[in-house]
């Protein structure tokens, strides 16, 4: 393609971005009161003001919204459902669990970060790899808000608990793992399942309509198979039996989340500006040497390293690593996702939100949102057969047109719910990047958002199950097994 017809798709693209940000003044979300509301983005700062906010107010069922019969009759209309499926907003019934398992972590956390230097077997900073895995903080401090103040209306907390289609269970899995001893976490875990498995709703429903963060693959392993009928929050579903055992984990049962990212997000002005300046085609900054799947990244390192217009470099976490990841993404029009220790990696997130094309290096990846999400609109998929191969990739990648880059770029700066129908705002105009950003408030369309509705259309299964497992006799055969036990059974086997 000629440079004219290159510079002026760089210019229609700049146009766009501008568009879009001034569009976007017509749509800032209100909440209930009226007001207009500033995300916070920050994990630290939204934690700080969540401890501060609670630091001397028990943690009770108030502010919540009695359901009603009016939005007892209302349907997810991207479901076809019975007149018993999940409703327009699903009821969460929040354990109030006791303080060791929740906001005494929280503390834990805060206290320790500024003194503890602790770092992972593979050099990773502890307190940064939880931030990473801080599922469980936004979706806590989201429903733990008042009503008035929420945005997210597909779910909301219920103080009844006949009201509740779903028990969240509040416990911060991942910070025991990290910043206890061995002996201690081994020991809040078990007292948490105790806790757990000692509740009447769980006892009634098997665990099955209860949901359990587990986002780091370590966190809760020494225990979590006793909780695993329950519905786990998960960073990916890895079938290789290195952290999941076989019927633990599926993706009927499970919902897959994303990471937190470890970069700030290119917003508007940000991605208008940075498209005329993304001169690498391929950019990857990480740890090259992993374990498991992850053995791939040292092969394409090996392929790639001296390909002319890719950069592969060998990078850390913290303050210095985040900011040259994220000055790397936002200089190239590619970068490269490949498997980590487990098939997803942070990486992949972290492209999005940096407005540069994932290049998708993992067989066995699971995404968050599947279903809701068209993954396929801005990011490309390469198996690692092909990758692999000397000059393929990157010949690849050359033969992308500057049309379909293009394209593509455009397609982070947008969503694409084609199954979602009547959310407000023009879905089609609001970033692609704003469902990998966790947020306080918690926005619609965020992860927290598309959670709760991933959540909810696992219902009629779940509701199934208890209703079965109530009725079946003494001496009744209990084969029934409807959930796969390996993460791509979805794909097409080869005849």
């Amino acid at each position: 393609m000629s440079r004219k017809v290159l510079r002026l798709w760089s210019l229609s693209f700049v146009l766009v971005m501008f568009w879009f940000k001034w569009r976007a003044m017509d749509y800032r979300i209100l909440s209930s009161n009226g007001t207009a509301t500033t995300p916070e983005y920050s994990f630290l700062v939204s934690l700080h003001a969540f401890s501060m906010k609670h630091s001397e107010t028990p943690f009770i069922n108030s502010g919540v919204s009695p359901a009603s019969k009016a939005d007892d009759g209302e349907r997810f209309n991207w479901f076809v459902m019975s007149d018993t499926a999940a409703p327009a907003r699903l009821n969460v019934y929040v354990y109030e669990m006791p303080a060791k398992f929740t906001t005494d972590l929280l503390w834990l956390f805060q206290n320790s970060q500024e003194q503890t230097v602790n770092l992972t077997s593979n050099g990773s900073p502890v307190h940064r790899l939880i931030q990473q895995h801080s599922v469980d903080f936004w979706l806590y401090s989201d429903l733990m808000a008042l009503e008035d103040k929420r945005l997210v209306r597909s779910v909301r907390r219920v103080s009844n608990q006949a009201q509740a289609d779903v028990f969240y269970i509040p416990f911060f899995t991942t910070i025991p793992f990290f910043l206890l001893s061995r002996s201690q976490s081994k020991l809040l875990y078990k007292e948490a399942v105790n806790w757990i498995t000692a509740q009447p709703a769980w006892q009634r429903s098997g665990g099955r309509d209860h949901v359990l963060p587990v986002h780091h693959p370590w966190s809760m392993k020494s225990h979590r198979r006793f909780l695993k009928a329950a519905i786990w929050l998960l960073p990916d579903l890895d079938s290789s039996g290195n952290w999941y055992k076989e019927g633990e984990v599926s993706l009927e049962k499970d919902v897959v989340m994303p990471y937190v990212a470890n970069v700030r997000a290119c917003d508007a002005p940000c991605l208008a500006i940075s498209s005329s300046l993304r001169k690498t085609l391929l950019f990857f900054r990480g740890r090259i040497v992993r374990n498991s799947g992850g053995r791939i990244r040292a092969k394409l390192a090996a392929v790639l390293r001296d390909e002319k217009g890719v950069v592969i470099q060998e990078g850390s976490s913290g303050v210095e690593g985040n900011a040259a990841t994220e000055l790397g993404m936002r200089r190239s029009v590619f970068c490269l996702s490949p498997a980590g220790d487990t098939p997803s990696s942070a990486r992949l997130f972290d492209a999005i939100v940096s407005g540069c094309i994932p290049v998708v290096v993992s067989d066995e990846l699971e995404l968050p949102f599947e279903g809701i999400l068209d993954y396929r609109q801005a990011a490309l998929f390469v198996s690692a057969a092909q990758a692999v191969q000397k000059g393929w990739l990157v010949a690849h990648l050359r033969n992308k047109t500057s049309h379909e880059i293009a394209t593509m770029q455009q397609q982070l700066a947008q969503v694409y719910l084609s199954t979602i129908q009547n959310v407000a705002c023009n879905v089609q105009l609001l970033q692609y990047a704003r469902h990998f950003q966790y947020a306080t408030p918690a926005q619609p369309l965020g992860p927290e958002d598309l959670t709760w509705r991933m959540v909810a259309g696992k219902l009629q299964s779940v509701r199934l199950h208890i209703s079965r497992s109530q009725r079946l006799v003494q001496g009744a055969l209990d084969t029934c097994s409807c959930y796969c036990t390996r993460a791509n059974l979805s794909v097409p086997s080869r005849l």
